[in-house]
């Protein structure tokens, strides 16, 4: 009960703050005001500011809600990136093969496809209308990759979104098949994680972490390659009835 009016008051210290700031918490519902509070260690003051900062840039990077694929051509060409469904725990499943990815020529269009991808990804786990507090799973699949598909900027431009705009969305990312080279790699990008990221990263080396990554995802949706009974499904080719905006 002390939880609940804990809540309770920091939903509407953080609600006046951000009329404060000259915003408005208007259309958006408890949930996604939560994963805010909670990425700000339910301080109001700092989650209304970062509540704020994400309209504004959401206002100005997506002004019409979603990115189209016609707006990512280069990225989506590849077919990199694959979207599978929901896991055992009902989360959407994202799976990237680094070894298709070569660092972008075009950063605009390259930070335009990773919200391409969180947006698609998270709409594709709504029944019906968004709750605010769904969550994805992703894989981050290192397998025959070579020097010329590290792309450090990129990783960081990925995890710095995550951090600052989707708030409290990853549930978890497994790293599958990291060479020894990317070690020094990963220690680099992981500076730039915060704590609560780093926690949710799970870098699969042996056999025993394997059986557990396949149990936790469950076979039904993992792909073949990675232990499971389900094809590759590149992100293009999901159509969702109608990818709301997914960040809301």
């Amino acid at each position: 009960m002390e939880k609940e009016n804990h809540r309770e008051i920091a939903l509407t210290q953080m609600r006046n703050s951000v009329q404060k700031l000259g915003s408005s918490t208007g259309k958006y519902g408890d949930p996604t005001l939560m994963r805010f509070l909670i990425a700000r260690s339910m301080d109001s003051e700092k989650a209304a500011r970062m509540f704020v900062q994400w309209q504004k840039w959401r206002a100005t990077m997506v002004p019409n809600g979603f990115i189209a694929d016609s707006e990512v051509p280069d990225e989506l060409e590849p077919r990199k990136i694959f979207l599978q469904g929901l896991t055992k725990d009902g989360l959407p499943l994202l799976v990237i093969q680094v070894r298709k990815h070569f660092p972008s020529k075009d950063p605009l269009q390259f930070k335009k496809f990773v919200v391409h991808l969180l947006d698609k990804t998270i709409a594709s786990s709504f029944r019906g209308s968004e709750v605010g507090n769904e969550k994805l799973t992703a894989i981050l699949d290192l397998r025959q990759i070579s020097y010329k598909n590290v792309d450090v900027r990129g990783m960081i431009t990925g995890f710095q979104f995550l951090q600052a705009y989707y708030p409290e969305r990853l549930a978890k990312l497994y790293i599958l098949h990291m060479p020894g080279f990317f070690v020094s790699v990963w220690r680099m990008v992981s500076r730039f994680l915060e704590k609560a990221t780093l926690e949710k990263i799970v870098i699969v080396t042996n056999e025993e972490e394997m059986k557990n990554f396949v149990k936790d995802i469950g076979e039904e949706v993992l792909p073949e390659e990675y232990g499971g009974r389900a094809k590759l499904v590149a992100v293009q080719d999901v159509t969702l009835p109608q990818l709301e905006d997914a960040s809301r």
